[in-house]
């Protein structure tokens, strides 16, 4: 490639571990240097030794100069923007064991946003989701101490421990005037990157995280639910909410998985002839089949790729909210004494040419989730409660109903006894007001709604042809 390899578009650092990234060692050509160039940098190198001596020699306690030299390599990385930062050799190993995907910790994928901690995503099935940390949600004190002053580093850390011990975030959420604290346990966070099952004729596949078993997931998934569908399969709903991102390389493998041919995404990294991109080969693991893809503001990353590829190729529609707007590679660069720095070094762009760095995906039919109730209807009348109502002209002639066992279980519209237990059932008193819906009626309206387009487009295709 170029000068360096781009390797990954990980989303935020993770709460209680790191982001699944892919480790590489770069090699970086730099640029030369004018004299006065080189001049102002020794003097700039100097101003550091003399404070660093300083410090050394004047600080009221004892410094550990080993971790006085690693705050301040991450202080200079973590000043250039939110995503790069330096990681001792612990954090670096703790990072490979991540793209794995199992770590432990919370299970929150977060960023740093004004001084505080602010949660991208929580992770199904953790501590993190159990409790119900949502996206969005501001994080500014840990065990009552706060995170002001933290460097996103040192706050995770903060949040990793012991599986089995127990912790203490304090929150502040939109719309809601008080914080919120919450007690959370430490456990074992094993990732399952893909979950899916049969929505009656569609199929649901909900992708949490981009790790190393991703792609293979989805494509197992979409074998599984087409063997248990059938023919009556009408397409499917692939879930990206809520999913912060990780390798760059199963982004594309499955974007690739979706497409016949184009192109995937390109890295542009800082001159302008470092550019690379990845095509698609034939191939559309569906035959075809509708998709609609699931989106809100916890998606970052890798999940916008994945979405704005299959956008600008007009092969899904995407539902739901703007995303997050992560469109930056971070490389990771093993460095000196075992450790690693993750350092910005290109932005991504979806095949039309679009960079969704702070802007996101725009979903093609925003709908916010909602809460879906099922309301019980009040009994009435229908035409055919009504005295001397016209016959239907389909109906069977009446000999013929005789031997209709549904029609003879039918009871006779004009009796009296009838109506009045019609209207006894509908008013149930252990069913409550007929107008409250019950309380375990709820259902992801999100999910109603791609679950419909998808059935919608079936049906028009079907009669088109």
């Amino acid at each position: 490639m170029t000068r360096m390899r781009l390797v990954t578009a990980a989303a935020v650092l993770a709460f209680g571990a790191g982001v699944a990234l892919a480790p590489v060692l770069a090699q970086d050509k730099t640029e030369p240097k004018s004299g006065s160039d080189k001049s102002e940098l020794y003097q700039q190198l100097n101003l550091f030794g003399d404070v660093l001596e300083r410090i050394r020699r004047d600080y009221v306690e004892p410094v550990d100069e080993k971790t006085l030299m690693e705050n301040a390599i991450n202080g200079m990385l973590a000043a250039l923007d939110p995503h790069s930062s330096y990681m001792n050799p612990k954090v670096y190993k703790d990072m490979q064991v991540q793209t794995r995907g199992e770590f432990g910790g919370l299970g929150i994928e977060v960023t740093m946003e004004n001084g505080v901690i602010k949660v991208v995503s929580p992770i199904d099935d953790t501590p993190a989701s159990k409790a119900g940390v949502q996206s969005g949600d501001l994080i500014f004190a840990l065990d009552g101490e706060p995170v002001q002053g933290l460097t996103l580093q040192e706050a995770v850390e903060k949040m990793r421990g012991k599986v089995g011990t127990a912790i203490k975030i304090s929150i502040r959420r939109n719309n809601v005037k008080d914080p919120i604290d919450l007690s959370l346990t430490r456990e074992t966070i094993k990732v399952k990157a893909v979950r899916f099952r049969l929505e009656g004729d569609v199929g649901y596949i909900r992708v949490t995280s981009f790790t190393e078993q991703s792609t293979s997931g989805v494509l197992d998934a979409v074998e599984k639910i087409k063997k248990e569908a059938g023919p009556k399969l009408k397409g499917f709903v692939l879930d990206l909410r809520n999913n912060p991102g990780g390798l760059l390389d199963q982004a594309i493998s499955m974007s690739d998985a979706f497409l016949d041919k184009g192109e995937i995404v390109s890295v542009k990294a800082r001159k302008a002839e470092d550019v690379q991109r990845w095509n698609a080969k034939a191939g559309d693991v569906t035959g075809g089949l509708p998709i609609v893809v699931l989106m809100n503001g916890g998606s970052a990353s890798a999940s916008e790729i994945v979405a704005g590829a299959l956008q600008d190729h007009r092969r899904a529609i995407i539902l739901g909210t703007r995303s997050f707007g992560k469109g930056s590679v971070q490389t990771i660069m093993q460095v000196t004494g075992g450790g690693a720095i993750r350092l910005t070094t290109a932005l991504y762009f979806t095949p039309s040419g679009r960079s969704i760095q702070k802007e996101g995906i725009k979903p093609d039919i925003e709908v916010e989730q909602a809460k879906v109730e099922t309301i019980q209807q009040r009994s009435g009348f229908r035409e055919e409660n009504l005295r001397r109502s016209i016959t239907n002209p389909n109906d069977k002639p009446a000999a013929d109903k005789k031997d209709d066992k549904t029609s003879e279980a039918k009871p006779p519209v004009d009796k009296p006894a009838d109506k009045k237990d019609d209207k006894t059932t509908a008013a149930t008193p252990a069913a409550g007001d007929p107008d409250e819906p019950p309380k375990d009626a709820v259902a992801d309206y999100q999910l109603l709604r791609a679950v419909d387009l998808i059935r919608g487009i079936s049906l028009y295709t079907s009669r088109a042809n």
